[in-house]
């Protein structure tokens, strides 16, 4: 007897529960158009932000480099010039040019 009343008890706490859970959550209203040009110009002032950050960034990186290149010598920008070229060739995956590979020192083994 007791056992029943605790299965048809559990029976309605189950049915009750998914009842609840299925109804409709209110629907939101719709924007204003005060908040609607609210947001786009929030929007529109996040943008313009990200793109002045973006430019200072690219400026700085420029300043950077530019000093960097102003401190070495003439034999050195001319032997990072070569490596920087020799560089782009391996990771594109080409041979150099057979006159360069007909010249070159062969190495010692």
């Amino acid at each position: 007897m007791k056992q029943e009343k605790i299965k048809y008890l559990l029976f309605f706490f189950l049915v009750f529960s998914f009842i609840s859970y299925s109804q409709k959550p209110p629907e939101p209203k719709a924007p204003t158009k005060q908040a609607e040009q609210n947001k786009r110009a929030i929007r529109k002032a996040e943008r313009k932000e990200a793109k002045a950050r973006r430019k200072a960034e690219k400026e700085e990186r420029k300043a950077i480099k530019a000093y960097h290149k102003r401190l070495q010598t003439k034999q050195v920008r001319k032997r990072m010039k070569k490596s920087r070229k020799k560089a782009i060739m391996n990771n594109t995956n080409k041979r150099e040019p057979w006159i360069k590979r007909l010249f070159k020192k062969k190495k010692k083994v």
